[in-house]
């Protein structure tokens, strides 16, 4: 039996929700979906300068735990950038 899911906060409101390579048509573009979890570690971690302690104490998970949403987080964001592909935050 799995274990049951933290809540975990978050408070990383973005302006936009969709985020797309400019000059090419919506219906050219795939997706990467990144969860708000994975943009609140982004941000914690990455814009605010939090080390990873800091930032699962602020999202109330485990470090273990905020080391692989991160991981997650920044993979989608790269994979969107090298492959010109649209972010949609979840």
């Amino acid at each position: 039996m799995p274990r049951p899911c933290k809540h975990r906060r978050t408070r990383c409101n973005p302006g936009s929700n969709y985020f797309k390579p400019r000059g090419i048509p919506m219906h050219d573009l795939e997706e990467v979906v990144l969860e708000r979890d994975e943009l609140e570690a982004v941000k914690l971690a990455d814009y605010d300068g939090l080390k990873h302690e800091e930032g699962a104490e602020k999202m109330n998970v485990s470090r273990a735990t905020f080391g692989r949403i991160l991981e997650k987080g920044r993979y989608k964001i790269a994979e969107s950038i090298i492959k010109g592909k649209a972010i949609k935050i979840n």
